[in-house]
């Protein structure tokens, strides 16, 4: 009936429309763009990739211990997944900015592991459904949020190439109060409005 994912699952459904046009009959692909990994998104992923696979203690990824380089890895990972406007109020003074980094670290550590890591930030290397989305023939809706800094809409990627979808749409849901930067894709009441439509549209 239905083919939606969040984030890398986002990214699956993209890739799904194209490999598989008679499967479902609507796509949900949510906090993704239908463009290969680049620019900033790939400049981030790089920088986590680089500092643990640099790090003598990651040992070809044979350690028996976290490698240290797997802080900044969840440092990054802090940096990237919020929108600036909520960092600022949550942590609005230098102590409380560091407070607010270190509990989040020292949160990830205790369960984070650097392999991990690097399987989620490279397992998108060779994504890339923009050569092929006239494929895609189920009604498709892609659903990004304005403050994600991963997807930022200030791209015009999503826009420009849903046209080439034959049943596509998108939307971007605006900053406010209640989105999460990139996190808004598991706050289904932001969107949930969108998928009643969605599934009504796409009904048999």
């Amino acid at each position: 009936r239905l083919v939606m994912g969040t984030s890398m699952g986002g990214m699956h459904s993209w890739m799904w429309g194209e490999i598989h046009p008679d499967f479902m009959d609507a796509l949900l692909p949510l906090a993704s763009l239908p463009t290969q990994i680049s620019g900033r998104n790939r400049a981030w992923r790089r920088i986590i990739i680089d500092v643990i696979r640099h790090d003598p203690a990651w040992n070809g990824g044979d350690y028996k211990t976290q490698p240290p380089g797997l802080r900044t890895a969840a440092e990054m990972l802090w940096f990237m997944s919020s929108n600036p406007v909520l960092r600022q109020k949550e942590a609005a003074t230098l102590a409380k900015t560091d407070e607010a980094l270190n509990q989040f670290v020292a949160d990830y550590l205790r369960t984070g592991d650097a392999n991990d890591v690097l399987y989620a930030v490279e397992a998108a290397h060779d994504y890339d459904p923009g050569p092929a989305l006239e494929k895609i023939r189920a009604p498709l809706l892609a659903i990004n949020s304005a403050d994600d800094l991963i997807n930022p809409p200030e791209l015009g990627i999503l826009e420009r190439e849903i046209k080439r979808v034959l049943n596509g749409r998108a939307v971007t849901i605006p900053l406010s109060d209640q989105t999460r930067s990139h996190g808004t894709h598991t706050l289904a009441k932001l969107w949930k409005a969108e998928l009643l439509e969605l599934l009504k549209r796409s009904a048999h």
